[in-house]
């Protein structure tokens, strides 16, 4: 935070914590795991080098962390509940009419096997082919702050055919293997039934590039800026990305209507192309809009797509997004929701305090 910090700013940090907790303690039937959750979050928002059960076991003054591992592993509360708080707590804030719904993947380094999810799989959290867990988020976005408010694990096959594997990790039956597009269209149907008040979808292009989420958010009349590969086919005669990029004037954003492609009534399909003004890279979008849409509003989302890679790194720098030691299914989106819910405080302490962070194309 900016700026001298007097003690009416700490009081009033403190309590707004304490409403958080509150809030969140709504879900908790027992007052033991109710009171060490509140434990955990401050846990997790403390100057700690690590963040896990042991560390935040003692920030809390206990002499060993059974009873952070019984939080995350037995106790009887639900975390979806706690995510919807976390998502209320977020709009609460940031909410816009022109808010921006951010998918994409974080990776989370693991040296093990038996994490759920665990497996040699690229993730761009190192930029290359790692041992890790992937969890597919959504994050929101408005001219006031961003934070991330859904979050789900993907399990490749190696763990959804494995019974074995799938017993160990407390993986239900229900669970089935789902692509990383198909687990954000879930994230994204529910922002839409909880109302969430948005404008725009962005995502890279793992998004982008997947024809069945994107005809789901056609259907939807949902309007999206999505990253696509420069081998993306969308010319009149099979032209890729680049190909149809290469016959355009050289400016920095260009844009170019794909009238092969189904576009909801009142929208426009397009290819959106950004070249970088020193190399010459280019970046490829593919962009649902309403009709009549300005370049300059189309270029504003494609830029607030990092803003979930902001969230991402706070979350984990300041928050312990990715601190936790456990390798239950379960207990993988009981410290995730958590971590959401500390780094939510703290998005909401930048706004009460001026410290606002507008989304803006880079």
């Amino acid at each position: 935070m900016g700026g001298d910090v007097t003690v009416d700013d700490v009081r009033g940090w403190a309590a707004g914590l304490e409403v958080l907790q509150d809030r969140i303690g709504q879900h908790f039937r027992r007052s033991e795991p109710r009171h060490r959750a509140g434990e955990y979050l401050r846990g997790l928002l403390a100057p700690l080098e690590r963040k896990n059960g042991w560390t935040l076991a003692e920030q809390a003054g206990e002499r060993c962390p059974d009873g952070m591992q019984r939080l995350l592993n037995q106790a009887d509360w639900d975390a979806d509940a706690v995510r919807d708080e976390v998502r209320s707590f977020v709009l609460e804030h940031l909410a816009a009419d022109d808010g921006v719904l951010i998918l994409d993947e974080t990776g989370f380094i693991k040296k093990g096997v038996r994490s759920a999810g665990v497996q040699r799989q690229y993730t761009g959290t190192t930029g290359k082919i790692d041992n890790c867990q992937l969890g597919v988020f959504l994050a929101y976005a408005s001219t006031t702050g961003r934070a991330l408010i859904d979050r789900e694990l993907y399990l490749p096959t190696s763990w959804t055919e494995d019974a074995e594997r799938r017993a160990d990790a407390r993986i239900g039956e229900n669970v089935a293997f789902a692509t990383k597009p198909a687990l954000a269209k879930a994230l994204l149907e529910r922002a839409v039934a909880a109302c969430v008040p948005f404008r725009w979808v962005a995502g890279d292009e793992v998004y982008g590039d997947n024809p069945a989420l994107r005809a789901w958010l056609t259907g939807q009349r949902l309007a999206y800026v999505l990253a696509i590969g420069y081998k993306h086919r969308l010319g009149p005669r099979g032209q890729n990305a680049r190909t149809l990029a290469a016959i355009l004037p050289e400016h920095v954003w260009e844009i170019l209507p794909v009238p092969d492609r189904e576009a909801a009534d009142g929208f426009t399909i397009s290819l959106l192309i950004r070249r970088h003004p020193t190399t010459g890279e280019r970046a490829y979008y593919l962009v649902h809009a309403p009709l009549d849409t300005p370049l300059a509003e189309i270029v504003r989302v494609a830029g607030a797509r990092w803003a979930i890679e902001e969230c991402f790194q706070a979350a984990k720098n300041e928050a312990g997004l990715d601190h936790y030691q456990v390798r239950h299914y379960r207990a993988w989106y009981r410290h995730i929701t958590l971590a959401m819910a500390a780094a939510a405080h703290l998005t909401a302490l930048r706004v009460t305090t001026g410290e606002k962070g507008e989304v803006i194309a880079t």
